[in-house]
């Protein structure tokens, strides 16, 4: 499994993004202090780290310090948000960088992207008895084979690595569709009927009012 290591002196902002990360089937480990994360990487191995520039201990930019020769990756997550800050921290050998407040789909979509090009990548997810090939592009359910239209694919993706997270029907059409949302939700709203159909998620992928929808899978 993936280990992912959150550096951030806000707690909740740590529970915010194991939760969700750990939905999408990553192994998280979080701490609250620049020099903790140190210790932390010197007796773990991760696959990433997610890290705030403003720390107690040693501030972000030391904690990349001593991450860079490791060759571990790194995404920024930080309040700094001014175009000179984003400068420095991609400077500094960050893969990335994320602005708060932010949303947790483009989270764990940033996650993936990095993962991937260290070819870290989950090969398989699952949701009770739905497990998803991702590098095949498999689908089966109990082990029967499912087969999925590539845009009901991208809905199953979306769903599975943000269980029990209520995404809005602009982000579902954005990132699968990928193009701007204008209202009209009857494209999406038909997948996600044939979808539910086809996985017999018919009391799982629920209709969140005003919102779009959520992937209801038990903890």
């Amino acid at each position: 499994m993936i280990q992912i290591l959150i550096v951030d002196d806000e707690k909740p902002i740590c529970d915010l993004i194991d939760l969700n990360l750990s939905s999408a089937g990553y192994h998280c480990v979080s701490v609250q202090d620049g020099l903790r994360a140190i210790d932390m990487i010197e007796e773990k191995d991760f696959d990433l780290v997610l890290l705030d520039i403003m720390l107690p201990g040693a501030d972000g930019y030391d904690v990349m310090d001593y991450i860079r020769p490791l060759g571990i990756p790194v995404i920024f997550i930080t309040a700094k948000h001014e175009v000179r800050d984003r400068v420095k921290g991609l400077k500094s050998g960050a893969d990335d960088y994320l602005v708060k407040p932010f949303d947790v789909v483009e989270l764990v979509a940033r996650v993936e992207a990095v993962l991937r090009r260290y070819n870290k990548t989950e090969r398989h997810l699952t949701a009770g008895d739905v497990v998803v090939d991702v590098e095949a592009r498999r689908v089966t359910k109990g082990g029967v084979p499912v087969v999925l239209t590539n845009k009901e694919f991208g809905l199953l993706l979306l769903f599975i690595k943000n269980k029990n997270v209520a995404l809005f029907r602009e982000k579902l059409y954005e990132t699968v569709w990928e193009g701007e949302y204008f209202g009209d939700s009857r494209t999406l709203d038909l997948h996600v009927q044939r979808l539910r159909k086809k996985l017999g998620w018919e009391h799982n992928l629920v209709a969140v009012y005003k919102v779009g929808y959520r992937l209801e899978v038990p903890k």
